[in-house]
Formats: structure tokens, C-alpha cells, sequence
């Protein structure tokens, strides 16, 4: 299936491209011989804010619908310097108007108050703020189109496991008509804080068929076969244990009869495609 990707309507070209990933530095090491969390971990593709290295910003929620916005440059040295910061305050019981104050942190910067709230809407969509309340919703730098009868679906970084984790509200969008463009929308607690870097992604999305699944009973003789299939499996795994350096012994026969499996599909597949040609011909 191929997707096409259109970028951030704000800032085109900027972030780093979306792609998979089946590492997640802070889980136990012995997961990294577990290929089905791995290939969990790499379902669809990781999104990234349209921030360039040298770009960051930070999202915190201070409670009773007030949040702060930051944002921070570095320069050829690396040091970090905070350019502004935009303050968004929410009317008590919503109704009201809703306040936005930018502040400027720098001598003779180089944007004025109006910029700063510019810039802030390039990475969050601020009329989605205290939607739930502590909600925050960052945008990503790259958008998708799919193929007619496909949807995407919106979700945190699967697997990622350091805390304090917020919560995100997942959607799923029928991006085969709809322009959406990717925004994952995080529900934070007071005090509660979320970073944007160039290097860290935001969200992850992934693409699943419009088609309706049905269920059906397996027959007798179908449990059966699962059960043999299974029964052949564990005996298969016992017999080929291997043991890292650190003393985790573990089996890599889910992986090797993956890889058996897809080759044995991809060569039918050519097979019928050179029979196809054949006939053609």
C-alpha cells in the first residue's frame, strides 16, 4: 500500500520525516528479544513536531485553565535560550474571552508579541486547549493522504514507558477524502508538563482498512489444527533456546518461521506475477 505525506501547512520541509521504529530505549533489555513487541512497537510510523535541532518547546499546564507555552533556540554552541513564552488563561466557567499574553525573553528580539502567538500556533492548535480540561494539541510536521478505503489512526508512542505519561484522546480519520492534518492531543494533570524536540516524536499513526470484519466459529477440525500448530511451535521454540552474554536465554523460532512465512508468500507472489506476464505476452 503506498501513503502519500504532505507537510505542515505552517512550516513545509521542517521536522525530521516520519518513519518506523521497533526500539524503545527505556524498556528492559530482554524485550529487545521479544519480536512481538517490537513489532509492536513499530506498527505504522512515529510523527515528529516541525521543529528544526535547533528548536524546542515545552507545554505545561498550571491548573484552573491557565497554560504556559515556551519557547527555546539554541545557538552555534549549543546553549539554550528561551525566546518567549505565551501564557493562555481560560475564563472562569468558560464563559468569557480567552487571554493570550506573550512575553518576550530576549534583548532586541527578533519577532514581536504577535509573532510569538504565530510561532506557538505552528506547533500546537491552541482553540483545541481545555478540550478536555488540561488538554494540549500538538500538531506534527508531516500529514497523510490514503488510498481510497484506508483510514489513520492518531496514538501515542506505542510502548513508551517513562513517566509521568500523559494520556491522548486517539482518533481515527477517514484520510482518504479528508485533508487532517496529524495532531495528537494530549490530556495532561496540573503541573503536568509536554516537550517538542526535533529528535522526539509526538505521536505514532498507523493505517487500517474501512472493511468491516465479521466473525466466524472455528470448526472442530480447524481447533484442532490451531492446537497442533501451536503444540508444534513451543516444541520447535525448547529446542532452539540461544543465551546472551548477560544469561537471558531466549528463542528466536517466532522470528525465523516469520521470515520462512513471508518468503514463501513473496516468492508465490512473483510467481504469480511472472505467470501473469507470461500470459500477457
Amino acid at each position: 500500500m503506498e501513503v502519500t505525506t504532505w507537510p505542515n501547512s505552517s512550516r513545509p520541509g521542517v521536522g525530521r520525516r516520519p518513519h518506523r521504529e521497533s526500539l524503545r530505549p527505556l524498556l528492559p533489555q530482554h524485550a529487545r528479544h521479544c519480536p512481538v513487541l517490537e513489532a509492536g512497537s513499530s506498527l505504522g510510523l512515529l510523527v515528529y513536531p516541525p521543529l528544526e535541532s535547533s528548536e524546542s518547546f515545552l507545554v505545561e499546564y498550571q491548573g484552573d485553565g491557565r497554560y504556559k507555552f515556551m519557547y527555546f533556540i539554541a545557538d552555534a554552541a549549543a546553549k539554550w535560550t528561551t525566546l518567549f513564552q505565551v501564557i493562555i488563561s481560560l475564563p472562569v466557567g468558560s464563559v468569557g474571552l480567552v487571554k493570550e499574553e506573550a512575553t518576550l525573553l530576549v534583548p532586541d528580539p527578533p519577532i514581536d508579541e504577535a509573532g510569538a502567538k504565530r510561532i506557538m500556533r505552528t506547533f500546537i492548535v491552541a482553540e483545541d486547549i481545555h478540550t478536555p480540561p488540561g488538554a494540549v494539541t500538538l500538531r506534527g510536521a508531516t500529514n497523510f493522504k490514503t488510498p481510497a478505503g484506508w483510514d489513520s489512526v492518531y496514538v501515542p508512542v506505542l510502548n513508551q514507558i517513562d513517566r509521568p505519561i500523559a494520556p491522548m484522546l486517539v482518533v481515527r480519520v477517514e484520510t482518504d477524502w479528508y485533508a487532517h492534518e496529524s495532531e495528537f492531543r494530549y490530556v495532561l494533570q496540573p503541573g503536568q508538563v509536554i516537550p517538542g524536540a526535533h529528535n522526539m516524536p509526538i505521536g505514532q499513526v498507523f493505517f487500517v482498512p474501512q472493511e468491516d470484519v465479521s466473525l466466524r466459529d472455528a470448526t472442530e477440525d480447524e481447533i484442532d489444527g490451531l492446537k497442533r500448530n501451536r503444540e508444534e511451535f513451543v516444541q520447535h521454540k525448547s529446542e532452539t533456546k540461544l543465551t546472551t552474554r548477560y544469561g537471558l536465554q531466549y528463542s528466536p523460532q517466532y522470528v525465523r518461521q516469520s521470515r520462512a512465512v513471508k518468503a514463501v508468500a513473496a516468492k508465490t507472489m512473483q510467481g504469480g506475477s511472472s505467470s501473469e506476464r507470461a500470459g500477457n505476452s
